[in-house]
C-alpha cells in the first residue's frame, strides 16, 4: 500500500501487518493489572449484595467487634449519588447511590462494604452484616413494569426511563404499499464477560497530596471528572490510572458504584484499598445488556423494495442509568440505526426504555446495533419470502448504492462512503452460493438440513460533538489531543488520552506516526491510560480511538515535521525548501541527517541550532476531530452456512465469511483480530448466552455452568476479506472497526437456520437459539401443519 505523507518508503507505516508491540508482555506474563499491584497496608474490599430484587431497607446491623470495618451509605455523607443527566425531553433521572439507600432495586445491588487485609477476611465480615428488608413485588419484565402501579423509583409517574418517537414521511409512503410484512424479534439479556471484571485500587499520595485511583477502565479522564464531582474535589487532587485491562467491551466505559466506594475509602482513611469483582458478582450484578424487543411492520412493493418501516422497540433498562448516560444511549442508537444500510423512504419508530428490577443497562460491543441488525435483517428475509424472491436479490434492491454516497438516510444519519452492494457480492462469491444451493437441493446423508444466510450492516464509528450534544449528555466528546515528543536519542514518545485494552493501539498509533515521520516503531513509545501524563480524551468507546486519537497523533507528527526540517536543513547547510524527510531522516540530495542528530542538536548541542529555531522545540500537542463529526460509517456483509439437526435441535456452522470495510486499514492483522473476537461474541449472542431470572427477580445464571459462553469447539473458522473505501472526512480515510464483528452474527445465523427450516413451516426469532427453542419452533410448525 502506498504511503501518504512525508516519510514514504518506511517499513511499519499504515497498511503494514506489524506484530502487536503489547503482546510480548502479555504472552510472557509480564502485564500489570489492578490485581497485580502490591502496596503496604493494602485493604481488600468485599460488598454485601442484596439477596432480593426489590425491597425497602428497614435496618442494616453491623457485626459487633468489627463495625469500623463496615460502611453503609449513611457513613458516606461526603460522597454524592451518581446521577446520569440528559436534556432529552421526558428523560427521567435515576440517582444511583454508591451503596443502596432506603431501597433495593435489583438482586446483587451493593448494600454495604467491608474491608480487611485479605478478601477472604473481608467476605467473612460482610457475611456477618445483618439486613432487615421489607420485600416488594419484583418487576422483572418490561411488560410487567410498564403495566404496574408499583414504581422502581417512587418519584416517577411511571416506569419509563425514556420514550423516543420518530415519524419521517411514514404515512405517505406506507399508504399504498401492496406488500405488508410483520415481524417480531427478541434478544435475550446478556453478560459481557470480559476475562477481568471490575477492578479498582485507590490510595492517597502524600507527596503530591493527591488521590490516585487505579481502575480497570476504558475512560480514565471521564472517571476523574465524575469522581471529582461526586467527592467534591478539584481535578488537580485526583489522578486516574488505567493499567493493563483484561477486556472491557463497554462494561468499563461507565462509572461504577464500586469505583466511588473504593475512592471514598482511600480519601477518608488515606490508605490503599482495592476491590476485584469475582465471576459470580459479574454474572449477577453485571447482567446488563442486549435485551431488546422489536415489533416491526414493513411496507414494500411487489419486488420487495422497502417503502416504509414502522417499528416499536422496547428495551429492558434495568434499575439505573449508569453515568454518563447509558439509558439514553441504547434507545437512541436503536432508533437511529434501525434503517441500517437500506433505502427507506418513510420511517416511524416508537422506542421505550423501561425500568425493571435488574442491573442497569450498559453499552455492550455494538451498542444497540446488534439488536437493530438482528431485527432489520430478519425482516429483509421475511420480505423476500413474502414476495417469492431470494434474500440476496431483495437486499441488492434495497441497499444504498455507492453512487449515492455521501448519503443522508431517513433517520438523518450521514453515510460518508461505502459500496454495500460490492460487499454483498463478494460475500456471495466467497461463500460459494451456487454450490451451497446445489448441496441444499441434494440433501445431507445424515438428514440434517442445510441453510444459508446473509446480513449486511453499517456501523457509525467515531461519532462526536454534534451527535452527543443532541442527547444532552453531562460530558460531550470534542477534540481528542495527542502529544508527540522527540526524545534526546531520536526516538518518539506519543501520549494519548484514550486507553488500549486489546485493540493494539500501542502498535497502530506508532504506525500512524511512522507514516508521517518515518521513526521506527521499535523506537516509538505510546503512553496512554493515565490522567497525570496524557492529554484529555473522553476515552475509548464507540469505535472512535483510531479515528480520533489516531488523527491527533497524525496532526501532532505533521506539526513536528517543519521543525525537524528546519534544524536538519541548518545542519546540512541548505535552505529549508531543499530538504525532504524520509525514513526518519532529513535529506538534501545524497546527504542526510538523522532525527537522532537533530534531537542531539536540540537537547545537547544547542549552539548548533539555527538562530530562528522554533522555541516550541521537539514537542507538540495537537487536537483533532474529523471535518464532519457525525461519524465515519464502516460496514460489512456476513454470510454463513449451517447444518440443522431437526431431531436434536443442534446447529453447526459449516462456513462463515465476513467482507468488511473500515476505510484505510492501519494494520490488517489488528483489524482481523478485532473482527474475529467480535464475531465470536456474536456467536455467543446467537446460540448460547442468556441471563435468566425467575419471577422474583432472582438471577438463575450465576455460574459459568449456567451461563454458557462459546469456546473454540463452538466457533467456525471465520474467513475475512477486506475492502477499503476511504472516508472523505478523517485522517487517511480511516474508519473505526472495534465493534463491527459482534453486530451481524445473530442475524446471519438466524437467517441461515430459518432458510433451512422455512420449508417445514418453522421460524425462529428469539436469541439465543438453543436446541429447546429450535425444537419448539419445529413442533409448533408440525402442529400447525396437522402433524403430531
Amino acid at each position: 500500500m502506498g504511503h501518504m505523507y512525508g516519510a514514504s518508503g518506511t517499513e511499519g507505516g499504515i497498511g503494514e501487518r506489524v506484530a502487536r508491540k503489547e503482546d510480548a508482555r502479555h504472552l510472557h506474563g509480564q502485564g500489570r493489572f489492578v490485581a497485580d499491584y502490591s502496596m503496604p497496608g493494602l485493604q481488600e474490599v468485599a460488598f454485601l449484595r442484596s439477596p432480593v430484587a426489590h425491597a425497602r431497607i428497614t435496618a442494616i446491623i453491623k457485626p459487633a467487634g468489627c463495625d469500623q470495618q463496615v460502611k453503609i451509605r449513611a457513613d458516606m455523607p461526603g460522597a454524592k449519588d451518581i446521577v446520569a443527566e440528559s436534556t432529552l425531553p421526558g428523560y427521567k433521572r435515576s440517582a444511583h447511590p454508591p451503596l443502596a439507600s432506603g431501597k433495593i432495586r435489583f438482586a446483587g445491588e451493593p448494600v454495604a462494604m467491608a474491608f480487611a487485609p485479605t478478601r477472604a477476611q473481608a467476605e467473612d465480615i460482610a457475611e456477618q452484616i445483618g439486613l432487615d428488608l421489607e420485600e416488594l413485588p419484583a418487576l422483572v419484565s418490561a411488560d410487567a413494569a410498564r403495566a404496574s402501579a408499583q414504581r422502581i423509583h417512587e418519584e416517577w409517574d411511571d416506569n419509563l426511563f425514556l420514550t423516543l418517537k420518530v415519524d419521517n414521511q411514514f404515512e405517505q409512503h406506507a399508504a399504498n404499499a401492496p406488500v405488508v410484512v410483520k415481524k417480531t424479534v427478541n434478544l435475550a439479556r446478556q453478560v459481557m464477560s470480559p476475562m477481568e471484571g471490575k477492578a479498582v485500587l485507590a490510595y492517597w499520595d502524600h507527596m503530591l497530596n493527591q488521590l490516585v485511583v487505579v481502575s480497570s477502565t476504558q475512560v480514565p479522564h471521564m472517571i476523574r471528572t465524575i469522581l471529582c464531582e461526586c467527592l467534591g474535589l478539584e481535578q488537580a487532587m485526583v489522578r486516574v490510572i488505567s493499567p493493563d485491562v483484561g477486556g472491557a467491551f463497554g462494561y468499563k466505559c461507565v462509572f461504577h458504584q464500586e469505583e466511588l466506594c473504593v475512592a471514598w475509602l482511600a480519601l477518608t482513611y488515606k490508605k490503599p484499598f482495592r476491590f476485584i469483582e469475582d465471576r459470580r458478582e459479574h454474572l449477577t450484578a453485571g447482567a446488563n445488556s442486549r435485551q431488546h424487543h422489536y415489533d416491526l411492520t414493513a411496507y414494500a412493493d411487489e419486488q420487495g423494495r422497502l417503502l416504509a418501516l414502522d417499528a416499536r422497540i422496547t428495551i429492558d433498562g434495568g434499575a439505573y442509568s449508569a453515568w454518563p448516560f447509558t439509558i439514553g444511549l441504547e434507545p437512541g442508537q436503536a432508533t437511529g440505526n434501525l434503517p441500517g444500510p437500506y433505502l427507506i423512504q418513510g420511517y416511524r419508530c416508537h422506542t421505550e426504555c423501561v425500568a425493571t428490577n435488574k442491573p442497569g443497562f450498559l453499552p455492550y460491543r455494538g451498542v444497540a446495533r446488534t439488536g437493530v441488525c438482528f431485527a432489520i435483517e430478519l425482516l429483509m428475509d421475511a420480505i423476500a419470502a413474502r414476495v417469492g424472491r431470494t434474500p440476496w436479490e431483495v437486499r441488492m434492491d434495497n441497499l444504498v448504492p455507492a453512487s449515492a454516497m455521501p448519503y443522508k438516510n431517513i433517520a438523518n444519519k450521514l453515510y460518508d462512503s461505502g459500496d454495500y452492494h460490492e460487499s454483498l457480492r463478494r460475500a456471495m462469491a466467497s461463500i460459494r452460493l451456487e454450490e451451497v444451493l446445489e448441496r441444499q437441493k441434494k440433501g445431507e446423508p445424515d438428514g440434517r438440513r442445510i441453510g444459508i444466510g446473509f446480513a449486511t450492516y453499517n456501523e457509525q464509528s467515531a461519532h462526536g460533538t454534534s451527535v452527543f450534544a443532541a442527547w444532552g449528555l453531562p460530558i460531550i466528546p470534542g477534540f481528542d489531543s495527542a502529544t508527540a515528543r522527540i526524545t534526546p536519542d531520536g526516538g518518539l514518545e506519543l501520549r494519548v488520552g484514550i486507553h488500549s485494552h486489546g485493540q493494539g493501539m500501542e502498535t497502530t498509533m506508532a504506525q500512524i506516526s511512522n507514516e508521517v515521520l518515518g521513526i521506527p516503531i521499535a523506537s516509538t513509545k505510546v503512553v496512554h491510560g493515565d490522567t497525570g501524563t496524557t492529554p484529555f480524551s473522553t476515552g475509548t468507546y464507540a469505535s472512535r480511538s483510531i479515528v480520533m486519537s489516531g488523527g491527533a497523533v497524525s496532526q501532532a507528527c505533521k506539526a513536528l515535521l517543519p521543525r525537524l526540517k528546519k534544524i536538519g536543513a541548518h545542519l546540512l547547510q541548505v535552505a529549508e525548501d531543499e530538504v525532504t524527510m524520509e525514513r526518519g531522516a532529513v535529506l538534501a540530495g545524497e546527504r542526510r541527517v538523522t532525527v537522532r542528530e537533530i534531537a542531539n542538536a536540540w537537547y545537547v548541542r544547542p549552539e548548533s541550532l539555527p538562530k530562528d529555531v522554533d522555541a516550541g522545540g521537539l514537542e507538540v500537542t495537537m487536537g483533532y476531530k474529523p471535518k464532519v463529526d457525525s461519524g465515519a460509517f464502516s460496514y460489512a456483509s456476513h454470510a454463513c452456512v449451517v447444518a440443522v439437526d431437526v431431531e436434536m435441535g443442534h446447529v453447526e456452522i459449516l462456513d462463515y465469511v465476513i467482507v468488511e470495510d473500515c476505510g484505510r486499514l492501519v494494520n490488517p492483522m489488528v483489524v482481523e483480530g478485532q473482527t474475529y473476537g467480535g464475531a465470536a461474541q456474536g456467536v455467543g449472542t446467537a446460540l448460547f448466552e442468556e441471563a435468566l431470572y425467575d419471577d422474583n427477580g432472582q438471577p438463575l445464571t450465576s455460574t459459568l455452568a449456567d451461563y454458557l459462553l462459546p469456546g473454540p469447539a463452538e466457533l467456525p473458522a471465520f474467513r475475512i476479506e477486506h475492502m477499503e473505501t476511504l472516508s472523505p472526512n478523517t485522517e487517511f480515510g480511516i474508519k473505526g472497526v472495534g465493534e463491527g464483528g459482534a453486530i451481524a452474527p445473530p442475524a446471519v445465523i438466524f437467517n441461515a437456520v430459518n432458510n433451512a427450516i422455512r420449508p417445514l413451516g418453522a421460524e425462529v426469532n428469539q436469541t439465543p437459539l438453543t436446541p429447546h427453542r429450535l425444537l419448539a419452533a419445529l413442533q409448533k410448525a408440525r402442529i400447525a401443519g396437522g402433524q403430531s
